[in-house]
């Protein structure tokens, strides 16, 4: 698949990651469609794409609210008139040990209110806005893509029950889709990253980074456009599906 004049909608496009995607592409003659709960970061990345109005479009949207996906994709195909790639970006941390105790005395555990929103936006949100894009691109006879950013911490990570359960089953989702959908000309993949310098990664104290930095091979934590580059990979090369790409520097939890 070209990437010139493809229409592709970003999730979680308020965020690092997201806006790494959103510049990449855009250079590549993209038509973007960004969704993300904030619509102010969308506004400041879109003011620094270059797009045409009728090429980058922004829509505020709770990606674990099934209405107000069903109604962004319909927006989406308003303008745009098909949806050809879904990157299933947006998600949340609330990270918590599931339970903490000293002598014997409970310290902590993890409430169920985290467990929900990190399930409700990382996995039931992937599920709804896959579906969404499956549906329209169904109906418009393929060829589509789904690409589901997993995480290094689908294989557990400490203190991570809810992130690390909703990244395990992102991963498993794009196998089940691709082939469910593979008639319909729609490949899926999974991405999983590693230690990225989002903002959230670069805020971290200077002796963690440099901690956290000897742990992986490479000896560096990743950049974001380095996933973006990955998601322009997988929409240019149509051979790959089903599959789970790791890039995370060699590093495995």
């Amino acid at each position: 698949m070209n990437v010139k004049n493809t229409v592709i909608v970003i999730t979680g496009a308020g965020g690092g990651l997201g806006g790494a995607m959103a510049k990449r592409l855009a250079t590549l003659g993209a038509r973007l469609a960004l969704l993300d709960y904030r619509i102010e970061p969308m506004e400041e990345l879109q003011a620094s794409l270059g797009l045409q109005q009728d090429d980058c479009m922004l829509i505020a949207c709770d990606v674990s609210n099934e209405e107000a996906v069903d109604k962004a994709f319909t927006q989406i195909k308003n303008l745009f008139g098909s949806t050809d790639v879904l990157v299933n970006n947006a998600g949340i941390t609330r990270d918590a040990l599931m339970v903490k105790t000293e002598e014997g005395q409970l310290i902590s555990r993890m409430s169920l209110e985290d467990w929900n929103a990190v399930i409700n936006v990382n996995l039931t949100g992937v599920f709804l806005c896959g579906r969404a894009a499956a549906q329209h691109m169904t109906e418009a006879g393929g060829p589509g893509l789904i690409v589901n950013i997993s995480s290094i911490s689908r294989g557990g990570n400490m203190g991570q029950s809810n992130y690390s359960a909703a990244k395990a089953g992102v991963a498993a989702m794009a196998v089940t889709w691709a082939r469910e959908l593979a008639a319909y000309g729609i490949r899926v993949n999974a991405i999983s990253p590693g230690f990225i310098g989002t903002d959230m990664v670069a805020n971290m104290k200077p002796e963690a980074l440099t901690k956290l930095s000897a742990m992986i091979p490479v000896g560096r934590i990743g950049e974001a456009d380095e996933i973006a580059h990955t998601v322009q990979f997988i929409i240019e090369n149509d051979f790959v599906n089903g599959r789970n790409i790791e890039v995370d520097g060699g590093m495995r939890l």
